[in-house]
Parts: structure tokens; C-alpha cells; sequence
């Protein structure tokens, strides 16, 4: 099964990586799908979902993401065919060992979507810190760790987008929302932006066919 939010998200992403690079990703919309919507175990479709960034190295700086999506439709597709409580089955627990290393933070940006949209709230930044991540509180100082530099910057959201650039490429290398700072703070100062407004942010992204891919996987799914 593929939820069909997953299903948009997958082709606004691969159609806004091909407008910002000279690599046509619009043809594997069809191979993404399918391998989201297999009936198989969600290993097996990890494996195949590599796969295709293999044979695709062009697109690998998305391979994460996609990750990240395959995981989504998981908890909201797939699951729903296993029995009630299989998140906490020893075979789960062995697939999250398997996949601590794999993903990326936009998962978490995604579970509160599904949450906003479940309890019919409007997507806001510091919403999303200190009631979904819950970045107050002691015993989730690693989200703390984690979400310092947007915690730090969270004026930004009434900054023009040429400043959230300008925090973005000023980030260490080894901060783990670097490549998604850019994408995820635009998607939050305006989930709705005009057309004029998303060329804007476009022309100030520091990696355009990443940084677009990954916001118009936030609107899509929104």
C-alpha cells in the first residue's frame, strides 16, 4: 500500500529535483511508487529503494529522504496489515538496529504533520520544538543537542529568507540538520508560499534541487 500523501510527496519531489538540475528524476516516479507500494517486508523494500539510487547516483543526495518517506508510509500504510501491536515485537525492534543509521531528521517534521493534520492544528515552529519534540524538557535533551541551532535562530521566522540562507551555510558540517536547516525553516515561516514567494526561496537556497525537493515534500505532504 502507499498512502497517497506519500504518493504526492514522492512527485513533487522528484519533479522539483529535475526543474533545479539536469537530471531528469521524473522517470523513476513510477519505480518509487512501486516499490512503496509492495506488499513485501519493510527490509526488502529498503533494499530495493537503494537500489535504485545505485543505478541512480545522480539522485543520491536524496536517498535519506526517500528513506525517510518509505518509513512514513510504513507507520501509515503497511502497518495497518500487521497485527496491532508490531512496533513493539522483537522483529521490529531488529529493523529499528538494522536502521539506526539511516534517515534523517525530516522523519520527525513529517510524524508532526500527520499530528497537525490529526488534531486539525496549523504547522508552527515552535509548536513543533516544544509540544511534539518536547525540547524543554530533561529527559529529551538529545532533540535539544540536535535542534540547538533552530532553537537558536528561531527569529528567523519573521527574517526575510536571504537570512535563513546566510544561518544555513554558516552551520558546522558535522550539525545533523545542516542540509535540512535551509528547506525546513522556509517550510515553517510560510506553508503556503505564493509563487513569487517559492521562486524567491529558490534563488536563495544553497543546494536548489535538494533544498526545493525537500520543501515541496513538506507542502505536498501538508
Amino acid at each position: 500500500m502507499i498512502d497517497p500523501k506519500i504518493k504526492y510527496s514522492i512527485a513533487a519531489a522528484l519533479q522539483s529535483f529535475s526543474d533545479y538540475s539536469d537530471f531528469d528524476a521524473t522517470k523513476l516516479t513510477r519505480k518509487f511508487n512501486e516499490i512503496f507500494a509492495l506488499d513485501d517486508d519493510f527490509m526488502t523494500k529498503v533494499d530495493k529503494l537503494d537500489e535504485i539510487f545505485d543505478n541512480n547516483p545522480q539522485l543520491e543526495i536524496l536517498r535519506e529522504v526517500f528513506f525517510d518517506l518509505l518509513m512514513i508510509n510504513f507507520f501509515s500504510a503497511d502497518v495497518k496489515k500487521l497485527e496491532e501491536d508490531y512496533l513493539e515485537t522483537p522483529e521490529w525492534e531488529e529493523i529499528e538496529e538494522q536502521t539506526l543509521d539511516r534517515g534523517t531528521e525530516l522523519l520527525n517534521v513529517l510524524l508532526y504533520l500527520n499530528e497537525c493534520e490529526d488534531e486539525h492544528l496549523e504547522p508552527e515552529l515552535e509548536d513543533y520544538l516544544k509540544e511534539f519534540l518536547l525540547v524543554d524538557e530533561d529527559e529529551f535533551q538529545d532533540e535539544y543537542r540536535i535542534y540547538e541551532p533552530v532553537i537558536a535562530n528561531q527569529i528567523l521566522m519573521e527574517s526575510p529568507v536571504e537570512e535563513i540562507s546566510k544561518i544555513a551555510d554558516s552551520l558546522p558540517d558535522d550539525s545533523e540538520l545542516k542540509e535540512l536547516f535551509y528547506p525546513v525553516m522556509c517550510f515553517f515561516q510560510n506553508i503556503d508560499p505564493s509563487v513569487p514567494e517559492k521562486a524567491k526561496i529558490a534563488d536563495k537556497a544553497l543546494d536548489k534541487p535538494f533544498d526545493m525537493a525537500v520543501l515541496n515534500i513538506l507542502q505536498a505532504f501538508k
